[in-house]
């Protein structure tokens, strides 16, 4: 509360107060469907479902799974940037674990050559901007770098406003990725960099609508305005078509796309949300939709949780705590209602039921996948790190076809 004659006084300050949207805030540009009588009213939970209906889902799952690639190729790796730190025994074992999931992250850019100048990279919930940093360390003697740091919360004990270094400009941006116009950010606006984004655990429906504030709004202003709404498959038909072209070809539009590459650590398949998932025409293709897909976000948490009915309430077990990003806390658990639980006991084993999570995860990532791909990208999963280190340890990669990307002239 507060008085009367203060109150004008007060409203200029009040944090509560609602403060006037920035430039590149568009309402639901990246929110995906529009069409929400594709939605079912009421959800049923898990523990609803009679021992038919979840067998016939987990058929259902199989069916629909069958074909895909389902063993992951390892791409653990590691970044000079991060040795020092890594073997600083000052660092205890959860920070250790979050530096190596960040040295691999930076191993896995240099592998698809995206650490290099002239680059503007989006770290898509960024927390306290910790990857961020780590990419601007491994490219201290790079010029023409920008990064523009999307979160959402307002964030204490950020890093990224202690870099000393002239050449590289770090900007944040509060605003949720659903709302998030890229090609309207002034510093993007007016110097047209290539764009490379990058996440750690970026949770659940924040990939999808990450991927599509990438590929969709920002690619099709950055391209649309002489160009006809179809060429982005052309593009990638001519690709497949002549992928012998070279890197030295910078003359040819062909060769460049606004989006540099994709780096995302996934995380929490259960968050996903089928409004704004980008693979909705994959299931669609398998004979899924809504419903099943409901289910199986439900499901994809018995990927990370299938031992609970082991362990009681031991939820802040440190695998639960490793998979945050640094202060963000990351809900990996499901209620015993809503992951069907109950429904469960005598019917799975704890083993069945991280293996039916980890099918679900990999047939939604897989939407994701054919989704980059009709978009014109080279898109793959692969694990970056160790599961002791991570259970969520997949990293979803994305650069433009042919995968060769020109360097950018200075």
């Amino acid at each position: 509360t507060v008085y009367e004659d203060q109150l004008q006084k007060h409203l200029k300050k009040c944090n509560s107060r609602e403060k006037p949207k920035p430039v590149y805030f568009v309402q639901d540009i990246n929110a995906g469907l529009k069409d929400v009588s594709e939605i079912p009213e009421k959800q049923v939970p898990l523990s609803s479902l009679s021992i038919e209906e979840l067998q016939n889902l987990i058929t259902r799952l199989k069916k629909a799974s069958n074909g895909l690639e389902l063993h992951l190729k390892e791409q653990i790796l590691s970044h000079q940037a991060l040795q020092e730190a890594l073997s600083d025994p000052k660092n205890g074992e959860s920070a250790f674990k979050h530096l190596k999931q960040q040295a691999s992250i930076l191993g896995n850019m240099e592998r698809l050559h995206l650490l290099g100048p002239g680059k503007c990279f989006v770290e898509f919930g960024a927390g306290r901007g910790k990857l961020s940093h780590w990419v601007d360390i491994a490219l201290e003697n790079v010029q023409s770098v920008q990064f523009l740091l999307v979160e959402r919360a307002t964030t204490r004990f950020k890093v990224d406003g202690k870099h000393k270094r002239r050449d590289s400009i770090f900007e944040r941006l509060q605003v949720d990725i659903q709302h998030l116009c890229l090609n309207k950010v002034p510093i993007l606006e007016k110097k047209k960099l290539p764009v490379v984004g990058i996440g750690k655990h970026l949770c659940g429906a924040a990939t999808d609508l990450a991927l599509r504030c990438l590929v969709e709004s920002y690619t099709t202003c950055c391209d649309g305005k002489n160009e006809e709404p179809a060429p982005k498959r052309c593009r990638a038909a001519q690709t497949e078509v002549a992928p012998h072209k070279s890197a030295g070809n910078e003359s040819t539009t062909e060769d460049h796309k606004p989006v540099a590459g994709i780096v995302i650590a996934l995380c929490c398949h259960h968050k996903c949300d089928w409004t704004h998932y980008v693979g909705r025409e994959f299931f669609k293709s398998v004979g899924l939709g809504p419903v099943e897909f409901h289910y199986f976000q439900r499901m994809s948490s018995w990927a990370t949780c299938g031992m609970q009915e082991t362990t009681g309430k031991a939820s802040t077990s440190e695998d639960s705590e490793d998979q945050t990003h640094d202060t963000e806390e990351h809900e990996h658990t499901l209620s015993r209602t809503a992951s069907g639980s109950d429904t469960l006991q005598g019917i799975l084993s704890v083993e069945e039921r991280k293996d039916l999570g980890c099918l679900c995860k990999r047939l939604i990532d897989h939407g994701r996948i054919e989704y980059l791909q009709q978009q014109g990208y080279k898109a793959a999963l692969q694990y970056y790190t160790e599961s002791a280190v991570s259970l969520e340890n997949v990293l979803l990669t994305a650069v433009p076809n042919p995968s060769v990307i020109p360097e950018p002239t200075i």
